[in-house]
């Protein structure tokens, strides 16, 4: 099976919420809000691409559509 990028922040997020229920109250607060912003800060994009890979998850494409 060959692993994707996530080409925009808010399927990550929600993929996130939905497939991994160890998530601490402050990440699911984070993504939660990910979900809805129609940007990310840099700091926020960072923290997005950390918990995808401790999640072991496809990382956020580089140049993600807005």
């Amino acid at each position: 099976m060959t692993s994707h990028a996530f080409p925009h922040h808010r399927p990550a997020a929600l993929t996130l919420l939905c497939e991994r229920p160890g998530l601490s109250h402050k990440e699911a607060g984070f993504l939660g809000h990910v979900t809805v912003a129609p940007t990310l800060s840099d700091k926020q994009r960072q923290w997005l691409v950390k918990l995808l890979s401790r999640h072991g998850l496809q990382p956020l494409a580089e140049g993600e559509v807005a």
